[in-house]
């Protein structure tokens, strides 16, 4: 399983995409910093960025990824080697690979002109958003063997998690105004990774005192080192899910 995840991890790195991938966030993040006047300004910037392109990045990449090497897996399926070990192989190096783009892209400009908890939080966060956005292409690329389709399942994921969420929330909260809502929203955010990371960072900004009394909710909530476990704790069980729906489907779909 090492050697399937070093093999995939170094060919990765490898393409030309990544590469450009950490380049443009390594430009943006350092020009963000120097435009932003401060560095929480830079972060809250980069934090916008971080939560539009990296999924969309992830999720996109990924499912190519899967169909570019089923022959690969189909290689490894036919030698002694477990399918469940292929399929986490293949995962893990996707994700870490990405992963190490992102940090190296981000954590560096982070690191030299915003260092501080809440630079940490946007690195953990963004890497969690990418551990979960390669997870649901997985699950994408196992439901269908169809590429084309396959890869229009995870842009519909990342159009749901990015935009349309956000628009359901609005509309339940327009349309039930009259009643308290602020433990619904609550609620409503742990079903979206994106929102969830967003408010993490935002916690920490300070930016809940512009929020109202749903920004004081989160705060008492998700503000103290219990509430920020929580949430890291509902970011882990968003990586969880679908990286065991999709091996489940793997372990068990004819090749």
């Amino acid at each position: 399983m090492n050697k399937i995840i070093k093999y995939v991890f170094y060919d990765i790195i490898r393409n030309k995409i990544v590469l450009a991938y950490t380049l443009f966030l390594l430009l943006l993040s350092v020009g963000l910093f120097n435009l932003g006047g401060s560095p929480d300004k830079g972060i809250l910037s980069l934090l916008n960025l971080v939560l539009l392109t990296v999924p969309l990045i992830s999720i996109v990449f990924a499912t190519t990824h899967f169909y570019n090497s089923y022959e690969f897996m189909e290689l490894l399926v036919a030698q002694p080697i477990n399918r469940t070990k292929i399929f986490m192989s293949e995962y893990l190096g996707v994700a870490c690979s990405l992963s190490g783009a992102f940090v190296l892209g981000v954590g560096l400009p982070v690191l030299l002109f915003g260092a501080s908890i809440t630079g940490l939080y946007l690195l953990l966060t963004g890497v969690f958003i990418t551990f979960i956005f390669v997870a649901l292409a997985f699950l994408a690329s196992v439901i269908t063997r169809d590429k084309a389709k396959g890869i229009g399942i995870a842009l519909l994921l990342w159009f749901y998690f990015a935009l349309i969420y956000d628009g359901i929330v609005l509309f339940i909260l327009y349309s039930f105004s009259d009643y308290p809502l602020e433990n619904a929203t609550l609620a409503l955010t742990a079903f979206n990774p994106v929102d969830l990371g967003r408010i993490i960072v935002l916690l920490n900004l300070d930016v809940s005192a512009l929020m109202g009394y749903t920004g004081a909710l989160y705060k008492s909530i998700l503000g103290s080192l219990w509430g920020i476990g929580l949430a890291f704790g509902l970011l882990l069980l968003w990586v969880l899910v679908p990286v065991l729906s999709s091996r489940r489907i793997f372990s068990k779909r004819d090749m």
